[in-house]
Parts: C-alpha cells; structure tokens; sequence
C-alpha cells in the first residue's frame, strides 16, 4: 500500500509541476504579448461622457487628469478607430463629480460619441509626416539581418542624422510628436519601423523581446546612415525603443558614430517589465516568477539588465523619465544617472505615464533636447 501510495503521490507531484510550467509557460507568453498598435494593459480604458465642439467629458480618474496633451483613441472597428487630441484639464466648465473635461484640440479621425470606451495615447498626430505635419519625407527600406525594415527619412541640413525607435504598444506614429522640432533644428531623422512592426519581418519567434535583440534592426539602421553621408547618429528611443538604443551605443560595431543617446522611460529592467504587464493581464501573482523564467529562456534574454550591463557605456545620454511610470521603473534611470554622472543626464517629469514624457510638458521636453543635442549641431 505504501508502494501504491507513493507512486500515486509522485504521479500526483509530476502532474502537478507540469502543470505548473505549462502555467508559467502560458504566463510567460502573456508576459511577451506587446503588439505595436494596441495600448498598454497598464492604460486605463475611460468612458466619454459627452463632447462639445471643443472640449470633452470623460470619466474621472488619475489617467484624465494628467497634465498636458495626449491622443485619444477608441476601438478599431476597421477603420482605424476614432483619434482625437486633448488638450488641459478645463476647470472653467461644469461638469459632474465623476466626471473631467479636458479641452478638445481636434478630431484626428472618426467621431467621438457620448458612451464610447477610449484610452490616452502619447501619439498626437495619425499618419504620415506628409499628412500629419505637411513635412517632406521618403519612404525608405533599411536593409537588417531579418528582411528590409520600413523606415521614414526627413532630410535636413546637419551632417549628425537622429534615427529613432518608438517604444511598447505603439507604432512609427509616436516619433510624429518629436519631427517638427528635429525640421525646425535642421536635424535628418531616420523612423524606424523594427521588427515586429507593420510591414517589418517578424522575429522567428513570433515575440518581442524588450529590445535585447530588436536593438539589432537599429544597428542596421546606423550602418544604412553612415552609409548615406550619416558622419554621426544621435540614437532616441521610447520605452523598449530606448532599450534598443541603449544596447545599440554598447554594442553596435559602429557605436564610435553616435554621438549621443536620448532615452524616453527606458526599459531598463525587461523582468520588472514583464511581471508588471502580467499582472495587468490578470496573471496570478503565484506564477509570476515561473512566467518571467519561461519568457527569459523563450528569449534567451541577456543575462544582465541594461542599467547595469558590464558592456560599458562611453556616450554621452540624456534620459528623459518620471516617477509616475508604471511600466519602467524611473528609479532604475535615477539609479544609471548616478553610476555615470559624467555621461548621464536626467531630466524627471512628474505626472507623465510611461513612455509620455513630451506630452506632460513639451515645451520643456524639447527645451531639454535641445540643449542636450547643442553640441553636435
């Protein structure tokens, strides 16, 4: 009887831990699920409460009352879903208790209607750089160790090209905030569309992987720069975009040609990173460490987190980030900024989600920028 019992038993125990890995495993992919045109599961979806020519009503929350300016968007019923730009908080209006109104700067497309579930975007503008901001632009194809990458180009007069790389659950659309700044200051800027994106290869694994194999297509994207009269780069990325650039300036074969990195809420931590989007995806907190062990073998992730990577960083970064992030933790930026306060600068922007630093505060945004790019004007 002992014999049967503990076979039974260790049936019981094999059953169970495959069960559990093939939890973990589940976990894991739900961990890694970040398509390029839907928001964040850490974006709060908010109800319209009604609109007026130009202002909105929405539903009262933190995400509502955010400084500065955002994208609203809704559902894609197969016309891309409605797009529209909010503006301030408007305090000068009436409304309910559980209710905000911000100012309506414009509908981009569709039509918003009173009940419609929307979301914040950090890309204000939809399209291309033709018809979003009346700039010249080609269309481009930047040759990378998968297949050809999409790519924008906006020519300018400086010889040192801006190549930028948007970041989690957005699109090419997201640099659209960034172009008429980069026109006015006469800079080239090369938008990449990486891997994963529409009309770029995929990864052979079908998954992303929080930059520490997309940062390859950037690579790409600098050797096609230089190649085109490029004598230097400045790498810009949000989110896992900036990951990419970080690991890029670390490792590309050409990295003695950028100049400079900008990191907007750098993905510094892609474990940190993945146990909070699980978490938002409803994965139970008991299987999150075997979610994040599935998804690093499923990746083959580097073994260190880019805040603390022993490939050394030689190139001067300014990281652009908040405390507010919830998806990429400010303090680990803090933390980088510290360790190489010769190289790094950190410019905090308080009340801004993850990955939205411009829209809390353009003008300081750019200001910042600016005087960051200075010396390679």
């Amino acid at each position: 009887m002992r014999t049967v019992n503990l076979k039974a038993a260790t049936v019981t125990a094999v059953a169970g831990a495959a069960a559990a890995v093939a939890a973990g495993r589940l976990a894991g992919d739900t961990a890694l699920r970040t398509p390029p045109d839907r928001p964040l599961p850490t974006e709060p979806h908010l109800t319209v409460h009604d609109v007026g020519e130009d202002w909105i009503s929405l539903t009262r929350d933190l995400a509502a009352l955010r400084p500065g300016v955002y994208g609203l968007v809704g559902r894609d019923t197969g016309d891309g879903g409605p797009h529209a730009v909010v503006g301030p908080v408007r305090e000068d209006l009436p409304h309910a208790p559980d209710a905000v109104v911000r100012r309506l700067e414009r509908v981009s497309r569709g039509a918003l209607r009173r009940g419609d579930r929307v979301w914040f975007t950090s890309a204000v503008h939809v399209g291309n750089p033709v018809t979003a901001l009346d700039l010249t632009y080609a269309d481009v194809e930047v040759p990378g160790e998968l297949g050809l990458l999409p790519g924008w180009f906006l020519p300018g007069q400086r010889s040192t090209w801006v190549i930028a790389a948007h970041g989690l659950g957005s699109t090419r659309e997201q640099v659209l905030n960034l172009l008429p700044f980069f026109h006015d200051q006469a800079f080239p800027v090369l938008a990449l569309a990486h891997r994963g994106d529409p009309g770029a290869p995929r990864s052979p694994d079908r998954r992303f992987h929080f930059g520490e194999t997309e940062w390859r297509d950037l690579d790409a994207a600098i050797r096609y720069a230089v190649r085109y009269g490029a004598r230097r780069v400045v790498l810009l990325g949000w989110s896992a975009g900036a990951t990419m650039a970080l690991r890029a300036a670390q490792r590309s074969g050409l990295r003695s040609r950028v100049a400079g990195v900008v990191l907007d809420s750098p993905v510094l931590d892609w474990e940190a990173t993945a146990r909070t989007l699980a978490t938002a995806r409803g994965v139970p907190r008991a299987l999150l460490p075997l979610a994040v062990r599935a998804a690093r073998g499923r990746l083959q992730a580097h073994e260190d987190p880019a805040w603390d990577d022993p490939d050394p960083l030689r190139t001067p970064t300014l990281i652009l980030h908040g405390p507010d992030d919830r998806v990429a933790d400010w303090q680990l930026s803090r933390a980088l900024a510290d360790r190489l306060p010769q190289l790094v600068t950190l410019r905090t922007f308080r009340g801004a989600p993850h990955a939205a630093m411009w829209n809390s505060d353009p003008a300081r945004y750019e200001e910042a920028v600016r005087r960051f790019l200075t010396p390679f004007m």
